[in-house]
């Protein structure tokens, strides 16, 4: 054994140096026991979280652009049997997909693009003030990435607390019409097939599909005359 080769070991690297060195037979919670009676264990390395997380608020949404909600949903694809990913994000007032993505991979980066292309589809990447974001604490969603994107976008990002998805309401409906309308109605035998549909429904639902929540206008069509004002709707508690 090379001299001072465990001054910087932890208990469990220290527990293979003495098996291996000296031919021990030791496990790693008597190690961790005499280390801690001799005063030599090291400190657990604390993970620094370089994005402090923000929970969700309790908010009153009053015009389009204020509050999106993101969520992943998957879909089957049965003839390549395999999954595929959808990450949809919602305009809680107008109720508008103002951006989704659509791959065999959703990772950070897709997330972020798709925040991206969502701002400047609604021609809001250099406006001053832009919506805020919520999510739940999924992986795309809580790296360092998507939140360094935020970051660099101005734009307010807060999570919801766990094991409580009706605080991200919208877009978990969203993905239930999703499921009901499109995705259990077809068996998909290609993933061109998969991304085809999905993105037809996606803007079925956008320009044609009514919904009660916006009086029975498309969510386009609710978008457009807010803009104009000449529709008004009720404010939305989330």
């Amino acid at each position: 054994m090379i001299q001072d080769e465990g001054f910087a070991y932890g208990y469990l690297k220290l527990t293979y140096c003495l098996r291996k060195n000296f031919n021990l037979i030791i496990n790693k919670k008597k190690v961790f026991r005499l280390c801690k009676e001799l005063q030599v264990l090291r400190p657990q390395r604390r993970i620094k979280t370089r994005h402090p997380r923000r929970l969700a608020r309790n908010r009153v949404i009053t015009g389009p652009n204020q509050l999106w909600e993101t969520d992943l949903k998957y879909g089957y694809i049965a003839g390549e049997n395999s999954f595929f990913f959808i990450l949809s994000i919602i305009d809680v007032f107008d109720r508008s997909i103002v951006g989704y993505h659509i791959g065999l991979a959703c990772e950070a980066r897709d997330a972020a693009i798709t925040l991206k292309n969502a701002l400047l589809k609604r021609q809001l990447y250099e406006a001053e003030k832009k919506p805020a974001i919520r999510s739940d604490n999924g992986p795309q969603f809580i790296s360092n990435l998507f939140e360094g994107t935020c970051v660099e976008l101005s734009i307010e990002h807060e999570r919801i607390p766990f094991k409580m998805p009706n605080k991200n309401a919208h877009i978990e409906s969203f993905h239930a019409i999703l499921e009901e309308e499109c995705l259990s109605r077809y068996e998909f035998e290609s993933y061109a097939e998969a991304y085809e549909i999905v993105d037809k429904f996606m803007r079925f639902y956008n320009k044609v599909r009514i919904h009660s929540g916006i009086k029975f206008f498309s969510p386009m069509e609710c978008y457009q005359l807010l803009r104009e004002n000449r529709l008004e709707l009720k404010p939305v508690r989330v």
